[in-house]
């Protein structure tokens, strides 16, 4: 009787998807809370959907100039330590030869193939930053686009995230009608976005989801209430 297939499932979330988690995440929560505080404090929409507009628009550059921030400090940390490895490689040489088998030696590698491996590594000067780049410093090559990609990516997903809890006080003029419908597509904006997160980042589901809605609500709530309190 053949054996049966064995098929491994594996998901790494990419570069993007962490950036549209981060995005989402916060675009949902953010503006979510302050329009539900300021429909404690004041009588009229507009003041509303202006001050949530304005947000959503300072969140998305700040988020998305954040992102980029980061991928650019990534990108600079990574050459740092490329050119501080291939400094050591060429004063150091010695050393850095017992360092690579040190390494293969923790993969079980020993005798006469950790020689050979190690001297196939060694052998050009490219490749052996590279090999020590990734398994002794842990460190991966960034994308170059990564930057700005990283930066728009974040930004529209802070934006589209803000539109959702805005969108009732856009287009009703009743503060209690827009808070009660904001707070219903905005409870399942953040159920479904929560179960595509843990479905992406492979986390429970339903757990995902549940912890996105309580930590969206209970933002919401302390904001409605401590406007209530001192508006």
């Amino acid at each position: 009787m053949p054996a049966t297939p064995h098929i491994e499932k594996h998901f790494t979330a990419s570069e993007t998807v962490r950036d549209v988690v981060i995005g989402m995440a916060d675009g949902l929560t953010v503006p979510f809370a302050l329009a539900a505080g300021l429909s404690a404090a004041v009588s009229n929409t507009s003041v509303i959907v202006t001050a949530g507009l304005a947000e959503i628009a300072a969140g998305a550059i700040a988020m998305g100039l954040g992102g980029y921030l980061a991928a650019r400090t990534d990108a600079e940390h990574y050459a740092s330590e490329e050119a501080r490895e291939g400094r050591e490689i060429d004063a150091m040489r010695e050393r850095e030869v017992l360092e690579v088998g040190d390494i293969l030696g923790r993969y079980g590698l020993e005798g006469e193939p950790l020689r050979l491996v190690t001297q196939a590594i060694t052998a050009e000067r490219q490749h052996w930053v590279e090999f020590m780049m990734r398994f002794e410093l842990g460190l991966e090559r960034p994308d170059p686009r990564r930057a700005p990609v990283s930066a728009a990516t974040i930004g529209l997903s802070y934006l589209v995230g803000g539109l959702i809890p805005l969108g009732p006080y856009i287009f009703t003029r009743d503060i209690g009608v827009a808070l009660r419908v904001s707070v219903l597509v905005t409870g399942v904006a953040l159920l479904l976005f929560g179960g595509v997160k843990g479905q992406f980042t492979g986390l429970n589901r339903v757990r995902s989801a549940v912890q996105t809605l309580v930590v969206g609500g209970l933002a919401a709530g302390a904001a409605y209430l401590l406007a209530g309190l001192f508006g």
